[in-house]
Formats: structure tokens, sequence, C-alpha cells
């Protein structure tokens, strides 16, 4: 959960990190397009990601009961912004540490464990295409 510090650091780093997420040369960041439940409003959170074989993977380290993380889950999936490229993903599902784990190189593991400390996280797959428009 956020502390004061890491809240103050959120704010302070928010306008950086929305610019530079969703970057072609910035794998590690990406942007969450996603819609209000309770608003309908388009929302956009940055996000630090990892790919996985078949999406991608999101560290939560505000916890799983973040307004985006709801909204995504409600709605069944999102629009992700990775290396410049915008993915449909679907199938949002909450992992555990031990679930996670196998999806990071023991860097990346190492590195969001001391800089971005979770309890969960969320696991998201590509949509699949619609071949021919059927």
């Amino acid at each position: 959960m956020p502390t004061a510090t890491t809240s103050r650091l959120a704010r302070v780093t928010d306008r950086i990190a929305r610019a530079l997420a969703g970057k072609r040369w910035i794998p590690f960041w990406g942007l969450v397009h996603h819609r209000g439940r309770r608003t309908g409003r388009d929302l956009t959170v940055p996000i630090a990601v990892v790919a996985t074989p078949d999406g991608f993977i999101v560290n939560l380290p505000w916890g799983t009961r973040t307004n985006w993380v709801q909204n995504v889950l409600a709605a069944g999936g999102c629009t992700l912004r990775w290396k410049g490229t915008d993915h449909r993903v679907t199938d949002p599902r909450l992992l555990e540490a031990e679930e996670a784990r196998p999806f990071y190189s023991n860097f990346q593991w190492n590195t969001a464990k001391r800089f971005f400390p979770a309890d969960a996280w969320l696991l998201l797959h590509r949509a699949q295409e619609n071949p021919a428009g059927l």
C-alpha cells in the first residue's frame, strides 16, 4: 500500500511517466487506456509492465483496489500502449507473487521488488485478432 512518501513521489513523477510511458524506446513503462465504470470517461494511467508470451503482466504497488484496476477487471480488458503500439488486452487476472515471478527475469524481479514493491500483479492477455472480420 502507498505511504505518504510514495504518494508524493507518484504525484511528482506522474507528468514524466505519462510523457515517457508507452514509447517505443521505453519498454518497461506502458499506458493503460480504460473507461471509468461509474463516469464512463476515457482514462489513462502510466504503469510498469513486462511482456509475457501472450500478453503482459503489470506490477500493482498501489494494490488491487485502485480505480483503474477495478475498471479493467469490470470491463474484462483495456488497451495497453507499449513500445509505441496499442495492444487490445483481455481476460485480466490478479496474481500473487509466486504466480507472477516466472514472468520476470532475475533483474526485473529484483528491480520491481526494490522500487515498486507489490502484493499483487495483473495478468493481461493479448486479444485474438478476428481474421477476415468474422
